[in-house]
């Protein structure tokens, strides 16, 4: 039994999609903080993430890749193996939103957010599950889902198709995985502080209901994910396969 804590991170490095900004920078300063290393993928560059990790002392890889290409992004994975690896936990964060009323919906707005936040997410996991079976390893891997992979919102149609998915994926992955070493769980973040989530909170009557809906009295902020994160990718969460940890500030308890 090693001498580390069972939330540490010590030794292992956790691909992180996303991890330029928002919550996926959260998660990857949180993995730094608790030992780990982290390859960090986005569309664009990493420099403010990488000068906060190398600020901590933290190691860190960028990695630039299309997650729109299922071929880019798990070419990507294998070169991210090859090169940095082997890998021990994936997070699945990367993820876009597109608003617009039902009746107006376009369906190359459905098809560019089910491209990143479903299809991308399904594949890496995927790649993970290869490698790590074909080497006979343990692996974790944490799928950011949403309130709307319970709710239905409003005037985000693909979004709310796709965090439903990312949850019965998640389960369906702990399913196939969990007796083969494999962690598959998910976070449904709340209503953080985020790009995402800026056009809600530039709006003063939205803002105003759901801060009011939110039992904590605030917004979250990156780093409330990042540690819901360290936790499911350490020793400490070794038990866990197919759940999913709202950190929401207590919205769904109201």
């Amino acid at each position: 039994m090693s001498d580390l804590s069972a939330f540490s991170l010590a030794g292992r490095t956790v691909l992180v999609t996303g991890a330029n900004t928002g919550i996926g920078q959260g998660i990857a300063l949180a993995i730094g903080r608790a030992g780990g290393k982290v390859i960090g993928v986005g569309r664009s560059g990493m420099d403010e993430t990488a000068g906060l990790m190398a600020g901590m002392g933290a190691p860190f890889v960028a990695l630039q890749a299309d997650l729109a290409s299922t071929a880019a992004a798990q070419a990507m994975f294998d070169a991210a193996w090859a090169q940095h690896g082997p890998i021990d936990g994936l997070v699945n964060n990367a993820g876009i939103i597109k608003r617009a009323d039902a009746v107006d919906f376009s369906e190359a707005d459905w098809d560019a957010v089910m491209d990143i936040n479903l299809k991308a997410m399904f594949f890496l996991c995927q790649a993970m599950g290869r490698k790590a079976l074909a080497a006979g390893r343990g692996a974790q891997i944490v799928n950011i889902s949403s309130m709307l992979s319970f709710q239905g919102g409003i005037r985000v149609a693909s979004y709310t198709a796709s965090k439903s998915g990312v949850l019965g994926i998640t389960r369906l992955l702990a399913n196939e995985w969990a007796a083969r070493g494999i962690n598959v769980n998910s976070i449904a973040p709340g209503y953080i502080e985020t790009n995402n989530t800026e056009a809600l909170r530039a709006d003063p009557d939205r803002s105003a209901s759901i801060l009011g809906r939110i039992p904590a009295g605030r917004w979250g902020v990156p780093s409330d994910i990042g540690d819901a994160a360290v936790f499911l990718l350490s020793r400490a969460a070794n038990y866990m396969h197919g759940a999913v940890i709202p950190v929401d500030g207590g919205w769904l308890a109201r």
